[in-house]
């Protein structure tokens, strides 16, 4: 059975490809390749039409959400995920909670034909799954959340003891208009210099040493940098 609630520390980082392949370098030592270790990610977030979740995280508050479905190229499975952040004094705890639906659903879902709760019960595997279901539901109720930016980019992924999680993302792009999970001709591409590879490090405790020491050899700070709300800050400066 897959993992549906996660909860950890995430830190991301901007790098270059030199600096990657230095990281790389180490982490090697430490880390294997995940199962699905290349993927092609698709996040379609839901907003209101005035973007209020998006601008709310730009902001920094106490705490965020945000809803997006995810899919991954190849496969049909379409992921609902209820995305918070609680930020601290000294660490950002993320959570995230998800349910799987099929491409097909999720079209029912954005239509309102049918509620997440209803489409989680045609592959449910457990009452929890029903719970992230209303909670899915009880969010697109209560801020009448639609579709509004798709963020897609490639991935590499390592995996680590103690469940750490290292992920390079690469060839960043997005389109806020036909908003289907699938790679258009006119997608955008968001990144037009070096630093074009988003580093992001998950765990579930204090980073070992040898990464800690890998980071500050190769001058890898952590940053805030949300990749949806990056993409609605340049759409708006277009405007």
């Amino acid at each position: 059975m897959e993992t549906k609630v996660f909860d950890r520390i995430e830190k991301k980082y901007l790098i270059t490809k030199t600096q990657k392949r230095n990281l790389l370098r180490v982490i090697k030592k430490h880390m294997s390749k995940d199962k699905y270790f290349r993927s092609e990610v698709f996040n379609l977030y839901f907003d209101t039409d005035n973007y209020d979740l998006i601008i709310q995280s730009i902001d920094q508050p106490i705490f965020k959400e945000k809803l997006r479905a995810r899919s991954y190229s190849g496969y049909d499975r379409v992921f609902l995920e209820v995305k918070t952040k609680l930020r601290g004094r000294d660490v950002n705890p993320g959570y995230k909670r998800r349910v799987m639906i099929t491409g097909k659903d999720l079209k029912e879902l954005i239509s309102k034909k049918a509620t997440a709760k209803e489409l989680a019960s045609r592959v449910i595997e457990t009452e929890h799954d029903s719970q992230i279901a209303k909670e899915v539901d009880y969010l697109i109720e209560k801020f009448d959340l639609k579709p509004k930016i798709l963020v897609m980019y490639k991935r590499e992924s390592y995996q680590g003891e103690d469940k750490l999680r290292v992920t390079f993302d690469a060839n960043l792009k997005y389109r806020e208009k036909n908003l289907s999970l699938f790679k258009e001709k006119n997608d955008k591409i968001y990144f037009k210099d070096k630093r074009n590879i988003i580093m992001e490090i998950k765990a579930h405790g204090a980073l070992p040493l040898w990464l800690v020491k890998a980071l500050s050899e190769n001058k890898a700070y952590p940053q805030q940098f949300s990749k949806v709300g990056k993409i609605f800050e340049k759409l708006t400066r277009k405007e």
